[in-house]
This record gives C-alpha cells, structure tokens and sequence, in this order.
C-alpha cells in the first residue's frame, strides 16, 4: 500500500466514524445563531486557524451572497495587529479571549479549533464564552482534550493524525454551509438546481 493510498483510506474512515448527530447539532446552533442574529467567531493555531480563517470567508460571501440577512462571521485569528498587541502585552494565551470581550454577546455562536483540543488560548476563550451564555462549539482530533469537554457542543475528529484531523474539519464546515445554503437560499450555486431537486 502507498503512503497516498495510507492517507485516503485514513481520511474515509474518520469520515466514516463522525458522528452525525454531532454535525447536526453544529448546523442547528448555526441556524439558531443567525436566525437571532447573533455573531459566529472562530478560532485556531497554526493549521486550524487556517480552517477557521477559511471557514468565515466562505460564511461571508458563499453561505451569505444574495441573502438580504447574511451571516456575521469573525475570525479571531485574522487581526493580526491586535492578536501580537496582546500576546506582547497580557500573553500568548489571551489573544481570543480579549477581543471577546469587546464583542461577545449572550445568544452568540463561538467555535474553537485545535487537533490536540488542548491549546491554552482556545479553552480560555471558550471558557470565558461560556461563562457569558454563548453557545460554543469544539472541533477536535486525537482524543477531544479539554475544549471536547467543556463546549456546549463537541464535533469530534477520530483520528490519531493532526493533518487528516485538520481535512475533516474543513469538510465539516462545508457540511455546515452546504445545509444553511440550502435552507435560506433554496438553491446551491456550487451544485445547480433547486434544493429540492437535490435530495430526491
């Protein structure tokens, strides 16, 4: 067996093992969020603040394009001016949880990302959220770690493999936007037709 071939079966057999009451969960909390009109921020390190990053752009223009009432979705790792003003000054640890506190407000949606689950700014961040009554979400690799635990709501990778933990993620937030597309738009530009056309 290739190591390519190694990859792809490690990438359809986590596919395999998500749970799908979970991603339902995240695609009602997503719905939820922006019937109230209430925020989505996301974060993430390294590899998962890429995903995070990716995530609210398509949420900007490609779950929102043409919609009188679009998404507010904020990525907490794209400032990049404020994020090293406060690992400078107050830590490395802070740098979600203090733009937080400019925003956050109770009916909002806050999603950390981190394959260990463990990084020290996302669990302080969804710490804080929680204590404010937003919704928060984990999305996790490996064994969950301590953010799987805490959020409101966990979606969880099942894999012993940062990079195919950071695949399913991506694929998880398409889900996400493929369903909200479908629900406020009626159609999905990516795909053609009509949503009802698309599921018979």
């Amino acid at each position: 067996m290739t190591k390519a071939t190694a990859y792809i079966n490690l990438v359809k057999e986590t596919l395999d093992n998500l749970s799908i009451t979970e991603i339902d969960a995240l695609i009602e909390a997503f719905y939820t969020t922006y019937q109230n009109g209430g925020n989505i921020y996301t974060m993430g390190n390294g590899g998962s603040g890429a995903s995070a990053s990716h995530a609210a752009g398509d949420f900007l223009k490609g779950a929102s394009y043409g919609l009188d009432k679009r998404f507010k979705m904020i990525c907490l790792n794209d400032n990049l001016p404020s994020m090293m003003a406060i690992a400078n000054d107050i830590g490395w640890d802070d740098i979600f949880v203090e733009p937080l506190k400019n925003f956050l407000q109770p009916h909002d949606l806050v999603i950390g990302i981190s394959g260990s689950g463990n990084s020290k700014n996302v669990v302080k961040a969804l710490e804080f959220a929680n204590e404010q009554g937003a919704t928060t979400v984990a999305l996790t690799g490996f064994n969950g770690g301590k953010i799987k635990e805490i959020a409101t709501i966990s979606v969880h990778a099942p894999v012993m493999d940062m990079e195919v933990t950071e695949d399913i993620h991506m694929v998880i937030f398409n889900i996400v936007k493929k369903e909200m597309m479908a629900r406020l738009m009626g159609e999905n530009p990516s795909m053609g037709g009509t949503y009802d056309e698309r599921v018979k």
